[in-house]
Parts: structure tokens; C-alpha cells; sequence
């Protein structure tokens, strides 16, 4: 079957995206465990709150394996909205079927189709395989570095 499914996320998600935000910020980023319902409020202001942001999810035979998170905001420099890609992951049990690039052109595809002037994203210097992918996607490197406080 292998159907797989790039859609926004509804609130029927929720439990699925929580064990898949727990795998990307806990088991790959190495965080601290976010409390569950957090990660709940979260995912529904989002579903609720379109204007300041969304997921897409994937789902392979009706399975959730997959999220991006994309955050809106104002370009000054460019005085046009702009969306900023915060996260992007795919289970690592279904990696290697493009999964990535399927939310990634999705991501593409909607800022496009809704008048952003860009995407902008970020990815750890030693995260080799998303540098590939945002290579492969025609993503450049910008010229400003990234700072931040605590």
C-alpha cells in the first residue's frame, strides 16, 4: 500500500504529533522531556491560531511519520510576510522514502501559494543529512549568523 500524505494537522493528530515531537526534541535533539500536555497546547494553538503558524504532517498508511513546523512572521528588510521552517523531522523508521522533501515542498509550496516572501530555517552545523536536503531543495546559505540568549 505505502500511501503516503502531506496535509495540515487537526486536532485528531494531536496524540500521534506529541510521541513524534517527543522523538525529534528528546531522542534527536537530546532536550529534556517537555511535559505532554505542553506539547498539546502547542500543537492546538496552532490548529486554532493559523495566522501565527502551522504543522503539515505526514501519514503513511495512516499512520502519522512525520512533521513540519512552519511560524509566521514579518520580514522588515523586505516589509512582506515571512514564514520561518522551526522544525522539520521524519521517524527514522521510515527514513530514506523522501518523506523530507515531500514536507519540505509543501512548506515550498504554501508560502508560495499565500504571498510569503521567503522561508527561512536553521539546522545544526554537524546535521549533515538536512544540509544535504536543504542543498538538494535549492536552500542558500545566509550571510547572518545566529545568536541566542537564555
Amino acid at each position: 500500500m505505502n500511501e503516503i500524505k502531506i496535509r495540515p494537522a487537526v486536532k485528531t493528530d494531536t496524540s500521534e504529533l506529541i510521541h513524534l515531537m517527543d522523538q525529534y526534541i528528546v531522542d534527536f535533539y537530546k532536550q529534556p522531556q517537555p511535559e505532554r500536555e505542553d506539547l498539546s497546547n502547542l500543537i492546538n494553538h496552532l490548529i486554532d491560531n493559523p495566522a501565527i503558524g502551522l504543522q503539515f504532517v505526514a501519514e503513511k498508511d495512516g499512520e502519522l511519520v512525520g512533521f513540519a513546523t512552519l511560524y509566521f512572521t514579518f520580514s522588515t528588510l523586505r516589509v512582506e510576510k515571512q514564514a520561518i521552517l522551526n522544525d522539520l523531522f521524519v521517524d527514522p523508521k521510515v527514513r530514506g522514502q523522501k518523506l523530507g522533501e515531500k514536507l519540505f515542498e509543501t512548506c515550498l509550496s504554501y508560502i508560495r501559494e499565500n504571498g510569503f516572501c521567503n522561508m527561512v530555517w536553521e539546522t545544526a552545523e554537524d546535521n549533515h543529512i538536512a544540509k544535504s536536503l536543504y542543498d538538494k531543495m535549492g536552500g542558500n546559505q545566509s550571510d547572518f549568523i545566529h545568536y541566542e540568549i537564555s
